[in-house]
């Protein structure tokens, strides 16, 4: 895949980007390993200092950088303005709550005194250089969540971003420059997926951090685990959103619309598969068919914008065959299901609804990457909870009910990395952001995100070491 700038609002190529050899690879981690000597023993406060300082520059930059994502995939510029903002949120979180999150730890006394010690504690310290793989859909706030905690803790970092946001990419690298962290400290590599193997097997590689698809996920895994090396993985999800009887119906339907279609339907946390209750189910699809078939689909440019294009043609192509594999084998598209006749040019496609799924069809197993919500009927906690599950995903979920025994019981058996009660999933920097199952494993934000690039260092003094006068 060539590295380029292609709009997806109409197919032109805007800008191409050479790719880069393995002189400046090379070049590239030896200034990665050699930053990480200076930095892994910098001041903390100094630390945070320039996490702010990248903070402040990303605030006056976010209408440009807002620009820049919407021209390179699609989003609305609403959203990429929002997403510029959440990054500046988390930047400044971690500033503020870093050097807490790492302090030593302290065992309880006589669980020291009985392991022989006279003090012991635990300690964090940073692992080294860290490869981040990253996806085009959220193509500055998946880099910043994993790029403010590395760097607070003390590692550094190299960037292989999706090829079709190279500008994107190359800003994060300047952002950290301008911000002045130390030469090496955050670097982007334009490489393409074949030199992620070869760069990841380098010793001077700590660790590995992917957000993407399943496929790319096993690839960096396989490698990682011959190399023996830690990896944290984010990959797909096909999270349910669950309406009880009890749901208030209108909030409901107002954030599932929200919900699935956030970032053109192109999000991993995105709301897919919508469980009704049978007593609200003819209500719920009414209006949520009703309120999916107005949205405005357009320019992601113009602010009555509300669904843009799919990221790329082959994003749009898979898409419809999920919709057209399960209207063959009997689904019915409630609203949507075609590409809008409107919009000749670039890759929409419709908001769409689809009721009828059963388990043959390819859409109740696989991700849905864009617009398209298939809607089933329950009858009970059990069925829904049983369907929740019936996914090879498991990265979050939506409950809408005020019954607390359900609540209850959603929180214990919904298999997933979060389970959101009367409102959207979202990830915020003080929550731990992860799944399991094929969603991927290791947590992203929060103090356990910053904990999976540290060395957990116990400690142990056999006499008490000496103190200062």
């Amino acid at each position: 895949m060539p590295i380029a700038t292609v709009n997806p609002a109409n197919g032109e190529t805007l800008r191409t980007f050479e790719e880069m050899g393995a002189e400046e690879i090379e070049q590239c981690l030896a200034a990665a390993a050699a930053a990480f000597r200076r930095y892994r023993t910098s001041d903390p406060g100094e630390r945070a200092r320039l996490l702010n300082r990248a903070a402040d520059l990303l605030e006056e930059d976010r209408d440009d950088i807002a620009r820049t994502m919407t021209t390179e995939m699609g989003k609305p510029l609403a959203a990429a303005r929002a997403e510029a903002a959440k990054c500046v949120k988390a930047m400044r979180w971690y500033a503020a709550n870093a050097a807490e999150l790492l302090a030593d730890e302290h065992p309880p006394q006589p669980e020291v005194a009985d392991s022989g010690a006279a003090l012991a504690r635990i300690r964090y310290r940073p692992l080294g250089v860290v490869l981040a793989v990253m996806p085009w859909n959220f193509p500055l706030w998946q880099v910043i969540r994993f790029a403010a905690p590395a760097l607070m803790a003390g590692n550094v970092g190299l960037l292989k971003h999706a090829s079709n946001v190279p500008q994107t990419a190359l800003y994060l690298g300047d952002l950290f420059r301008r911000a002045g962290f130390p030469d090496g400290c955050f670097q982007t590599l334009l490489v393409g997926s074949r030199a992620v193997e070869g760069i990841l097997r380098d010793p001077r590689v700590a660790a590995a951090t992917l957000t993407g698809s399943e496929p790319a996920g096993r690839s960096v895994a396989s490698i990682a685990g011959d190399e023996v090396k830690k990896t944290v993985l984010e990959l797909g999800g096909s999270d349910p959103y669950i309406v009880m009887p009890s749901a208030d119906l209108d909030r409901a339907v107002q954030t599932a619309v929200t919900a699935r279609v956030q970032n053109n339907g192109q999000s991993c946390i995105a709301a897919k598969r919508f469980i009704v209750h049978a007593d609200v189910h003819d209500a719920f699809l009414e209006r949520f068919a009703a309120r999916m078939a107005a949205l405005t689909v357009g320019d992601p440019m113009e602010e009555a914008t509300d669904v843009g294009p799919l990221a790329s043609e082959q994003g749009r192509a898979d898409l419809e065959e999920l919709v057209d594999d399960a209207v063959r084998r009997g689904a019915t598209a409630v609203c949507g299901g075609r590409r809008p006749k409107e919009r000749p040019k670039g890759w929409f496609y419709e908001p769409t609804v689809l009721t009828g799924i059963t388990p043959d069809m390819r859409i109740h197993r696989e991700e849905a990457f864009g617009p398209v919500a298939t809607v089933y009927r329950v009858d009970g906690v059990d069925e829904a909870v049983e369907l929740a599950n019936d996914t090879p995903f498991g990265l979050s979920s939506n409950v809408w009910t005020t019954d607390a025994e359900e609540q209850e019981r959603f929180a214990r058996d919904i298999e997933a990395g979060g389970v959101f009660f009367n409102g959207m999933t979202a990830s915020h920097p003080a929550l731990p952001f992860g799944g399991v199952k094929r969603s991927g494993y290791g947590r992203e934000l929060s103090g356990h995100g910053i904990k999976e690039f540290c060395n957990v260092t116990t400690v142990w003094h056999g006499v008490e070491p000496a103190r200062e006068a």
